[in-house]
């Protein structure tokens, strides 16, 4: 599959001219002396920068298994182990609670689907960011370029280290409790138990991020690894859950539908609770230049990852109803510990030890994506310029991956973020919606582009659909000032964008940072993207 030539020789030329600038930049000091060394007193970064034309690149190192266990592991984190009661109570039965599930896979399946058309049409890292650039971009000057800096300066400095602070914090809870718990240590000490986990998921987060900034080949390893080890503890349940179930165990079952709600806002409540735990589906399209042969391995791996995942979610629901009762999944605040209590006795231990595996391959999962689109924004000319900068040799995107990390371990300080951030969820449906516009805008504005994948026109527009009404509904039925809050956020992005983007005016003193972080970090532009 090939990109148009006309379209191959645009993004080429556009590239060149940016890498010739980066280059000639890198090769003068601040008195303009036409020296590397003058600037870099580095000799093994001043011999990469000599050859940047070269071999400066991030290498498709993402193979089809790799892609799988990354939307898998992202996808598959604490919450179907820990809260999955949330969406049973707001279904009222066991019947509407197992068919939600499944109507979210479907759902997502559809959303990726149609995520796979724009990413092959496309295909570039960085996910909505670039769709919406190369969507809206060109249609004005001021307004074309907002909505992908929009959403480049909420994931950037909201979601994704929020996430990062939040599955940390999950890591740290469920690897020290058994642990202080055995051996009987700060059981009531409240502050020293806070102290302690803040720690150990600042220790996670230490960890992933070396992980991350080492090697591609390392992350992936680290992801193939612990998505094998959470589907192993899913396994063990749904194993469990079955055998019971061949025992005679369906009272609970039996139910049905009998006490379902009724109103559209519960449903709509539950159905939303149900796609957090499918979050993180697009995460492939974040890395599509380093997925190799990302035309078949693409959508192939959106084509296994989804099915397996929601098959995975109903029929572990489905265990958890065996063994536990509707009130005892809804009223707990592990279910899946619970259930490991019931049913698996000494062994017991396997559940919490999953929990603690899954939450750190989601938690490296989210890592490895959210350095690709700061690296990305920078490239675009949407962020400082070092943070499109890869490790001369390591080719890995070290200064975004380590400014998340410090976005996230500074959010893990406040004693609960868990509850703010819900109210910044809907704006992941506003942008899944802004997809969607995007890739029917481009049906007209690219159609005599090469689409490998072209999906039926109604799957999108059903996506968009669902999404608008997940963004109304919960703001409607209740009304809080955190969402005014939570949109402020989304839009004081204009006070960085106006002055640096539109206008291109430089921070006093960035040329000299930017070097420093080159000399620091052992980082260069990138070159033949």
């Amino acid at each position: 599959m090939t990109i148009p030539e006309s379209d191959s020789i645009r993004q080429r030329s556009s590239q060149d001219d940016t890498n010739k600038n980066r280059t000639e930049s890198l090769s003068k000091d601040d008195h303009g002396h036409s020296s590397s060394t003058n600037s870099i007193n580095d000799s093994s970064l001043t011999e990469a920068v000599s050859n940047i034309k070269d071999d400066l690149q991030m290498n498709r190192r993402v193979g089809l298994f790799s892609g799988v266990a990354l939307v898998v592991g992202t996808m598959i984190g604490s919450g179907i182990f820990v809260s999955p009661g949330n969406l049973l109570g707001n279904a009222g039965s066991p019947g509407l609670c197992l068919v939600l599930w499944g109507v979210c896979g479907v759902y997502s399946l559809l959303g990726a689907i149609s995520y796979c058309e724009i990413g092959t049409l496309i295909p570039k890292s960085g996910g909505e960011y670039i769709y919406f650039l190369e969507a809206f971009g060109h249609t004005h000057k001021f307004f074309g370029p907002i909505l992908a800096f929009i959403f480049a300066w909420t994931v950037v400095f909201l979601l994704k280290p929020s996430s990062l602070a939040i599955l940390s914090l999950s890591f740290a809870k469920y690897l020290t409790s058994p642990i202080l718990t055995a051996v009987d240590f700060c059981t009531d000490d409240t502050y020293l138990y806070y102290v302690i986990n803040r720690l150990v998921a600042s220790l996670c987060i230490g960890l992933i991020t070396f992980v991350n900034c080492y090697s591609v080949t390392a992350a992936t390893r680290v992801q193939n690894i612990f998505t094998v080890a959470k589907l192993t503890a899913i396994a063990i349940v749904i194993g469990g859950g079955l055998y019971y179930l061949g025992l005679g165990y369906t009272e609970n079952l039996e139910i049905g539908f009998e006490g379902s709600a009724s109103s559209f806002g519960q449903i709509v409540t539950a159905f939303y609770g149900g796609l957090w735990a499918y979050d993180g589906w697009n995460n492939l399209n974040f890395i599509t230049e380093e997925l190799q042969n990302p035309y078949r391995n693409l959508p192939l791996a959106i084509i296994i990852a989804l099915p397996l995942t929601t098959v995975c979610y109903v029929l572990i629901n489905v265990s958890y109803l065996t063994v536990l009762t509707p009130q005892e999944i809804i009223s707990s605040n592990a279910v899946a510990v619970d259930w490991g209590n019931a049913v698996l006795g000494p062994a017991s231990f396997l559940i919490p030890l999953g929990v603690v595996m899954s939450v750190f391959g989601t938690a490296n999962g989210s890592m490895f994506t959210a350095g690709r689109i700061s690296h990305v924004a920078g490239r675009e000319g949407h962020a400082p310029d070092f943070l499109s900068y890869i490790h001369i040799e390591k080719k890995t995107p070290v200064a975004p991956i380590l400014l998340n990390s410090l976005l996230g371990i500074l959010m893990i300080i406040p004693g609960d973020i868990g509850t703010l951030i819900d109210f910044f969820g809907f704006t992941a449906s506003i942008f899944y919606c802004a997809a969607m516009v995007a890739l029917i805008v481009m049906r007209f504005t690219k159609k005599n582009e090469h689409r490998p994948i072209k999906v039926p026109i109604i799957i999108p527009i059903i996506v968009m659909l669902v999404s608008a009404i997940l963004v109304v509904v919960p703001i409607a039925a209740a009304p809080q000032v955190q969402y005014f809050y939570a949109l402020c956020f989304i839009f004081a992005g204009l006070i960085f964008y106006v002055p640096f983007v539109y206008y291109k005016k430089t921070v006093p003193g960035m040329k000299s940072f930017t070097i420093f972080c080159q000399k620091a970090l052992q980082i260069a532009p990138t070159t033949g993207h």
